[in-house]
């Protein structure tokens, strides 16, 4: 799998590169002198694409992103019109057949926390919970493999606790385990909501989630968008503008899914059950695990069962949550190359269907847009060695002045420091490439077959924290 991406975005690159190559050199006037200011000697060339190749670029650019568009849109309300219960047994018009005229009581919810040596980020995320407007009816901790005080803590904060027992499975083991206990005393109407444990509900989530799931009994869960904690200097606020840019991407999406993320997400348990029953047939992983243990990220891998299945899923702007971000760049590694293999371990899993086809288009495009910025900075490097004097190019000025505004905008909620960066823009292009390269081992990793590693992030505990009883 990842040789084939890597050959797919390799040969587009190369075959823009021949046709651009076949044109010639663009280069048609020498370089004139120019005032700056009345004391800025500059060298600048006025050259420019042909109109022709400008017009087509962008026409190309804009039929590829209304073909995608328009494909997932016609995948969407294929798979919400579907009456077969065979292929898609949670698609909405099943799910209304089934239940018309019967009233499943009010919505409820049960909140999962799974917890590995959380006692540092485990209260802020009980507190964060127990003053939501609408607070949650019950709240379980559930405990894997815990040898700090994050058992005391939750009991001291007044929650129910579920040690797990024996797993070796990591979070998607313990939740597993903890499911299994609980989904059969579940109604149609009794949420359960998985968050992780440092992760705190920005108030309002849990009322506009009930109102949600109270007018459509046909949606099966509800996923939150999430920002980045404050902290961590500039490597901090790369994660926030990079969070912000997926929310607002969201929210112009009117809160169609791409990942339910496991920072905080609610499920019906029709649609829990569903996938535990499909799990071994026409799911990857054992009969009766909601969760799939071998996906490296068991939140990505849950959404494309939901969408195999056929279900509805929404992320409302008004379900936020505040997250932690990596506070080094060597947890910022790690993290992201396990996101990013377990990505392409899961559509691997899941094949090319209608309802992976989009992601397998976003692994094309990231491993695309890895080819175009490694050839940005290598061009730019190329230019500075190879000439005596820097020459401007007003109409590629012109351009980088249309991209810079768009990263300001795109991150104008996050406050002045947010803007400041993105309009530096460099710093943050070499943080992608930075990403890139992750994208890169990832890609060689599974090409190579190398076992992959789940790593945990340990926090500092907090001064006054309990310790364990004896």
């Amino acid at each position: 799998m990842g040789i084939v991406i890597a050959l797919a975005a390799g040969s587009a690159a190369a075959l823009l590169w021949f046709a651009v190559a076949a044109g010639g050199p663009h280069l048609e006037e020498s370089p004139s002198k120019g005032l700056v200011l009345g004391v800025w000697n500059v060298l600048y060339n006025t050259d420019a694409p042909a109109w022709r190749n400008i017009v087509a670029a962008v026409a190309l650019a804009l039929l590829l992103a209304a073909g995608i568009a328009l494909l997932e849109r016609r995948i969407t309300n294929r798979s919400r019109r579907s009456a077969n219960p065979q292929q898609a047994p949670l698609a909405p018009r099943i799910v209304m057949a089934d239940t018309r005229k019967v009233f499943g009581g009010p919505v409820t919810v049960t909140v999962l926390i799974p917890a590995h040596n959380e006692e540092a980020s485990l209260p802020a995320t009980i507190a964060s919970l127990l003053t939501q407007s609408h607070r949650p009816e019950r709240i379980i901790v559930v405990a894997d493999n815990c040898t700090d005080n994050t058992v005391a803590l939750a009991r001291q904060a007044g929650v129910e606790v579920m040690e797990s027992v024996g797993n070796t499975k990591k979070k998607a083991g313990a939740l597993n385990q903890a499911l299994k206990r609980l989904l059969p005393g579940q109604g149609d109407n009794d949420v359960v909501m998985v968050m992780d444990a440092d992760t705190s509900l920005d108030d309002g989530f849990l009322a506009a989630a009930v109102a949600r799931f109270t007018d459509d009994r046909a949606l099966m869960a509800v996923g939150g968008l999430f920002y980045g904690e404050e902290g961590h200097g500039v490597l901090g606020q790369f994660q926030r503008n990079e969070y912000i840019r997926y929310g607002r991407e969201i929210r112009r999406r009117r809160g169609r899914v791409f990942v339910l993320t496991g920072t905080a997400s609610m499920f019906r348990p029709r649609a829990l059950r569903t996938i535990a029953e499909q799990r071994g047939e026409s799911l990857p992983g054992n009969t009766g695990d909601v969760y799939d243990t071998v996906a490296l990220t068991e939140d990505n891998e849950l959404t494309i069962a939901l969408k195999s299945l056929g279900a509805l899923m929404i992320s409302p702007a008004q379900c936020t949550v505040v997250t932690e971000l990596m506070p080094s760049w060597r947890t910022l590694w790690s993290q992201r190359l396990r996101w990013q293999r377990g990505a392409l371990e899961n559509i691997g899993a899941y094949g090319v269907t209608t309802q992976t086809v989009r992601y397998w288009a976003q692994q094309l495009g990231i491993g695309y847009g890895v080819i175009a910025l490694s050839a940005y900075f290598l061009l730019i490097l190329l230019m500075v060695f190879s000439l005596d004097a820097w020459i401007w190019f007003p109409f590629w000025l012109g351009l980088g002045a249309l991209f810079t505004a768009e990263r300001v905008v795109t991150v104008w909620k996050g406050g002045w420091r947010a803007r400041l960066l993105a309009l530096t823009l460099f710093p943050e292009l070499f943080f992608d490439m930075f990403l890139n390269i992750i994208y890169v081992k990832g890609i060689i990793d599974i090409a190579l077959g190398r076992t992959a590693n789940w790593k945990h992030l340990t926090h500092e505990a907090a001064p006054n924290s309990v310790k364990a009883d004896a």
